[in-house]
């Protein structure tokens, strides 16, 4: 069965580069994330700006919204984590605790805690229902720089530049790490939970059995060039995707290990493409590069649309 990726549309964020694109939870709408310091919230589908949050003093890193759509949470090289109203554009809460800039941060499962990544070498989880100024639980095992953050319904994954994945399992309170070999810019959860997506600054991603620390599959052919670039699986866990530093979003197949696509825009693009983003429920993508963001979706006859 061939399948085929359409290019959607592109579009001008108008906020320097974005940083990260994010699609909400329901995949709505997305957020993204600009080095003019500003959060932006669109209808991609059509291309329609609906909000802009300004409130960081540095260029925002990275966003999330919550379960409900009702909130997003963002972070920033200002050191700061921010609680938006999505309705009103204001900010709700300012958590401040990390010693320096921030660069990845999520909701849990049911958006009553935030969890957020540093280079301060540190994870910190705020409790969004308390007035506690203070992070409830600071998880501070790297010995380098935090690149992402996951959250599933019982664990924190956290990638760090010291080449370890590290999960957390919040139910009992235990630690497990795996060490890469080389400094981690992205590691994501499959749909399944079974494995792990790790992109490493060697160039090669990994998949590994999230269990037992087992390499399963590596893909490689993109360029990182010192980037940090995100990976994820697709909505079928049957595609493993990541961005890359010639501006193009790979796409390999999970099984074989074979590229099966290298997705670009209709224009040239010297920029990198670094933040990608999976809808949710269908094969739909988001890709920022420089200030735009790109949208493709799956036409294979299998796919939903």
């Amino acid at each position: 069965m061939d399948i085929e990726y359409k290019f959607l549309k592109e579009i001008d964020c108008k906020q320097g580069a974005v940083r990260a694109v994010r699609f909400s939870v329901d995949g709505s709408y997305c957020v993204t994330c600009g080095s003019d310091r500003k959060l932006k919230l669109w209808n991609p589908y059509k291309s329609a700006t609906l909000k802009t949050y300004g409130g960081h003093g540095d260029e925002v890193m990275d966003a999330y919204a919550s379960c409900d759509s009702s909130q997003i949470v963002s972070c920033g090289l200002d050191k700061l984590v921010i609680l938006w109203d999505v309705a009103t554009g204001t900010s709700v809460r300012r958590f401040r605790g990390h010693a320096g800039p921030v660069t990845t941060v999520r909701f849990n499962e049911e958006s009553s805690m935030i969890i957020s990544g540093s280079r301060d070498n540190s994870v910190m989880c705020w409790d969004v229902r308390s007035r506690a100024q203070d992070a409830v639980q600071t998880l501070s095992d790297a010995k380098d720089a935090i690149s992402s953050i996951r959250v599933s319904d019982h664990e924190i994954l956290s990638a760090s530049f010291d080449g370890k994945v590290r999960t957390y399992d919040i139910r009992v309170g235990e630690l497990c790490a795996d060490y890469m070999g080389d400094a981690i810019t992205c590691a994501s959860f499959t749909r399944d939970g079974q494995c792990l997506v790790v992109s490493c600054a060697d160039d090669v991603i990994r998949l590994i059995d999230k269990d037992t620390g087992e390499l399963l599959s590596e893909f490689k052919g993109h360029t990182g060039k010192d980037l940090c670039l995100e990976s994820s699986v697709d909505c079928h866990d049957t595609k493993i995707l990541s961005g890359s530093a010639d501006g193009k979003l790979w796409i390999w197949d999970l099984v074989s290990q074979k590229v099966i696509a290298k997705l670009s825009g209709f224009k040239p693009t010297k920029h990198p493409t670094v933040s990608i983003s999976v809808h949710p429920q269908k094969n739909c993508f988001l890709a920022s590069n420089g200030s735009d963001i790109l949208m493709w979706n799956c036409a294979s006859h299998t796919d939903d649309e």
